[in-house]
């Protein structure tokens, strides 16, 4: 058996990514998940990509940017070589405009897009009409359209089926082989943490609701902290919430149910729609807020890739290019804040 370069632990976003990218850059790659992909938060329904506000320019907003604008041919080529659609589409977002200080930050963000978007995209006021318009006090709505979406299990078994074609299948072990990354999720902070006076990273739990509603080609919605986006598949998936103490990492409870109702309340067309499921997962949180890439220190040939907290999925085309880069050719472009070290 050919001797291999590259051994990915973890068979979420982040390492079902980077694992994708060694191996298109021709690199034998092997991939390890005892529980199998998408087994923790990737698994979920939710999939909003979407771009942190264009002022008060920073490192970790400038990736996110040239994360979104990679993803339409990431995806794609994904999708071509595995022949399994990731629900991918590049369709914008709305978010209400609640009063008259919003209206004037919209306008001024308006002008920091042109600029920092570097006119690939736009974030603009539109009047809210249709029945896809979330309730706006003022009548009027943002509207983004550097922001995208997926279905995150269809975005996984997309990877999946990619990584297959070219003859990598997620193993449940396997010993470590060439450089290693680890992208081991929540749980991987606990390694990553030893001989620290804190914990490098924790987890947040969040659960969401999917509803059978047909709105498939309609932008995603962001309402006060609400994500709401609809499917291609004619389901729309509402989340999430933010929990930090939690008993079980995969049980749902109330709080999802308010979900429901707080989605209903913005958008009053989804009233009636038939649950498909209730779903609950613990995302991994760096302590720094940002991903966590890079060398691992003190660990010669270990690398690590974790920390996607709620960006997972729009930061994973430029996670995966990074990580290869630094892996495969040794070219370290990781931002300082994202460092693992930033995190100490």
């Amino acid at each position: 058996m050919a001797s291999i370069d590259v051994t990915v632990r973890g068979a979420g976003i982040f390492g079902l990514s980077v694992a994708w990218a060694c191996v298109a850059r021709g690199a034998r790659v092997r991939l390890v998940d005892p529980f199998g992909a998408g087994s923790g938060a990737s698994g979920g329904i939710v999939g909003a990509l979407s771009p942190h506000v264009p002022e008060n320019w920073n490192d970790k907003k400038a990736f996110q940017r040239d994360s979104l604008l990679m993803a339409e041919e990431f995806w794609s080529r994904v999708e071509t070589a595995g022949g399994t659609s990731a629900g991918y589409g590049r369709l914008g977002r709305l978010q209400p405009v609640s009063d008259a200080r919003t209206l004037a930050l919209a306008h001024d963000r308006a002008v920091g897009a042109q600029q920092l978007w570097l006119g690939q995209a736009d974030w603009r006021v539109v009047p809210a009409v249709g029945g896809w318009a979330p309730m706006s006090p003022t009548g009027l709505l943002i509207h983004d359209t550097l922001s995208a979406h997926l279905h995150p299990r269809r975005a996984v078994s997309a990877l999946v089926a990619a990584l297959m074609a070219r003859g990598v299948s997620v193993a449940a072990d396997g010993a470590d082989a060439g450089a290693v990354v680890w992208a081991t999720g929540w749980r991987g902070f606990d390694a990553l943490s030893q001989g620290r006076a804190r914990p490098l990273g924790v987890g947040v739990k969040g659960q969401a609701v999917l509803l059978r509603h047909a709105a498939a080609g309609q932008p995603q919605l962001f309402v006060d902290g609400l994500h709401v986006i609809p499917h291609l598949d004619g389901t729309v998936a509402v989340g999430s919430t933010s929990e930090r103490e939690f008993d079980a990492a995969d049980t749902v409870d109330a709080q999802c149910d308010a979900l429901l109702a707080r989605a209903v309340a913005a958008l009053p067309v989804l009233a009636g729609a038939e649950v498909v499921e209730r779903w609950a997962g613990v995302r991994p949180r760096a302590r720094s807020r940002a991903p966590m890439l890079g060398h691992w220190p003190g660990r010669p040939g270990h690398f690590v890739a974790n920390g996607g907290f709620k960006i997972g999925f729009g930061m994973a085309p430029k996670v995966a290019e990074v990580m290869a880069d630094l892996v495969l050719e040794g070219r370290d472009a990781v931002p300082e804040g994202f460092r693992v070290e930033a995190s100490f």
